[in-house]
């Protein structure tokens, strides 16, 4: 039995943080087995007083040639998250999922912009 894997490298661009309002590039990689749910980024907005803020905005400025993204909606909880000793926010999920039959490196960009301080968006 063969086990095939594949690779799919993620960059996330244009990500716009609360904090800074600056512009920040962050390359990820993540691998696993053809047609199956690949987790490549969860995004939540955590308040410096350990509520949750407005999720921020996903865009796929870059399809995989290869498979699909998609965002679900969750629940992330957690716990020594910065000065939250124990916390429950919403989030978003995004996962790859290629084709059935590939097996290689796959590449897929996502925009996320989180919220200003201000309480609009950048």
């Amino acid at each position: 039995m063969h086990c095939l894997w594949l690779v799919v490298a993620i960059v996330v661009v244009g990500c716009i943080t609360p904090a800074s309002a600056q512009v920040e590039n962050v390359n990820r990689t993540a691998s696993g087995q053809p047609d199956t749910d690949i987790r490549v980024g969860v995004y939540v907005n955590v308040r410096p007083d350990c509520t949750s803020g407005p999720l921020p905005s996903i865009r796929l400025t870059s399809p995989p040639e290869n498979g699909k993204v998609t965002v679900k909606k969750a629940k992330v909880t957690a716990t020594n998250y910065k000065q939250c000793l124990a916390l429950e926010v919403p989030a978003f999920i995004a996962l790859y999922r290629s084709r059935t039959d590939f097996v290689g490196v796959d590449v897929v960009t996502l925009e996320v912009k989180f919220p200003d301080q201000i309480g609009g968006w950048s």
